[in-house]
């Protein structure tokens, strides 16, 4: 296979301008259409269109379209007919055309499904099409081999052969009653070594791990990972073999919901990337930017209650930095183990008040640490009523540290609960929240102090 490198792109770019339509094709001839999608990704979009037409087999071009990022590909399937795209789904597996439809606008999908030539393809699709698209149903393929345990090993070798006719990849081949009902699954090695002679139900392993079609994808990359498949049956409600899902989908599902959990943590409120458009990345950034604006001018309100006191003793206003950005960064270490535990599965919401105690003990361990360090530092640097500074100081960190460990422990708990995304709770949402939660209690307890120990 032909190397893909920089300079190829810029290539193809200068031919894409002049229009040389035989020295482009001479130039991806041999690539992979992975980096073909790379190439078609870092071109305008008009001369994408034309180095694409440029491909003459079919079936490369149904699978660039597949390795496009999802807002390429929409933008590229926006300039072809329905008939067109109805006739690269027909050289699709069901998983990645199930995909492809549903980022369609809903009015084209039904247009499309009726260009699709095969119809037991277009069958398995609108099936597929019923489950929600976030559950092993909306995730699985139904391309694959399954095989009748009364079968004999002889059978079993013609009946895979007569599927695998119309299967591109084999994993596993799965094993059904006659209701068809998953029974076991039967390694090769197996069928290898396995006489001749013997049923398939004799020899196969039973009871392979499974999940129903409603199971969500999070537990499903859970499954591949504990128990390091490279496919999985999945299964409905009674148990009949519906489908597999392979790792590479569960892969590029995790990675899809990282990139959202991670732009979601960062402030942001839709899925965007460095591509889009200034109207689309100020749409996704705008809303908590305004957020933090109103939580900096409830912070200015606050401010402007706890004037006298500053004024009274200067030295409390330059600890007001460290109360909220220690209050920020507590809170958000919480809540990011919290989301961690939740999306590994090591952590479930029926065993959360025991979580809740251990970040309360690693809270009141923190708390005491650094509010003794805080506050023998400013006993050795302030001179201006350096006992009303510093046990006002150490006493709002200690209290802020607490408050913001078990704030930042129960949001993501309750969101995941809510049914919410978690990754909320390691945003600007707790960063906010702490920096006003902490500088209420530093007024109030340099407030307290002031009047207990100097009667200002």
């Amino acid at each position: 296979m032909k190397e893909f490198n920089e300079e190829d792109i810029k290539i193809i770019e200068h031919l894409a301008d002049e229009h040389n339509a035989e020295g482009a094709r001479a130039e991806i001839a041999g690539l992979h259409p992975a980096d073909i999608a790379e190439i078609l990704r870092r071109l305008p979009l008009r001369d994408a269109e034309w180095v694409f037409n440029l491909l003459d087999d079919t079936e490369e071009k149904a699978d660039v379209i597949m390795e496009l990022d999802e807002e390429d590909r929409k933008k590229l399937l926006e300039g072809m007919e329905p008939e067109q795209i109805g006739h690269f789904i027909d050289l699709l597996d069901t998983d990645d055309a199930v995909d492809l439809i549903q980022e369609l606008d809903k009015e084209d999908r039904e247009e499309v499904i009726q260009h699709i030539d095969d119809v037991e393809q277009a069958g398995d699709i609108v099936d597929l099409l019923q489950y929600d698209e976030d559950t092993a149903g909306g995730l699985m393929g139904t391309e694959m081999i399954e095989v009748n345990e009364n079968l004999s090993m002889p059978e079993c070798i013609d009946e895979m052969r007569r599927q695998a006719e119309e299967i591109e990849d084999i994993y596993n081949i799965y094993v059904v009653d006659d209701d068809g009902r998953l029974k076991g699954v039967l390694p090769l090695k197996t069928m290898i070594t396995a006489p001749s002679a013997s049923k398939i139900k004799h020899v196969m392993e039973r009871d392979p791990v499974s999940v129903r079609t409603d199971t969500p994808i999070e537990d499903v990359a859970i499954d591949f990972e504990k128990y390091d498949l490279v496919a999985m049956p999945v299964v409905d409600s009674i148990g009949r073999l519906a489908g597999q899902i392979t790792v590479d989908d569960v892969m590029d599902e995790v990675r899809e919901q990282s990139e959202r959990d991670y732009q979601l943590a960062s402030g942001l409120s839709s899925d965007v990337d460095a591509g889009d458009s200034v109207w689309e990345q100020t749409k996704a950034r705008l809303p908590w930017l305004l957020i933090g604006i109103i939580g900096g001018i409830v912070n200015s309100l606050i401010l402007g209650g706890f004037e006298a006191q500053i004024q009274a003793v200067t030295a409390l206003a330059i600890f007001i930095p460290l109360i909220g950005g220690t209050g920020g960064n507590v809170g958000v270490q919480a809540s990011a183990i919290v989301v961690q535990g939740l999306a590994n599965g090591r952590l479930d919401l029926k065993n959360s008040a025991r979580q809740i105690g251990r970040e309360v003990l690693v809270a009141l361990l923190n708390a005491i640490v650094i509010s003794s360090v805080v506050f023998c530092y400013v006993m050795l640097t302030q001179s201006e009523l350096r006992w009303v500074v510093a046990t006002s100081v150490a006493s709002s960190l200690f209290a802020v540290v607490i408050f913001a460990t078990i704030f930042g422990t129960l949001v993501p708990l309750t969101l995941e609960r809510l049914k919410i995304n978690p990754a909320l709770a390691t945003g600007p949402f707790i960063q906010i929240t702490n920096d006003v939660v902490g500088l209420l209690i530093y007024v109030g307890m340099s407030t307290l102090m002031l009047v207990k120990l100097t009667g200002v």
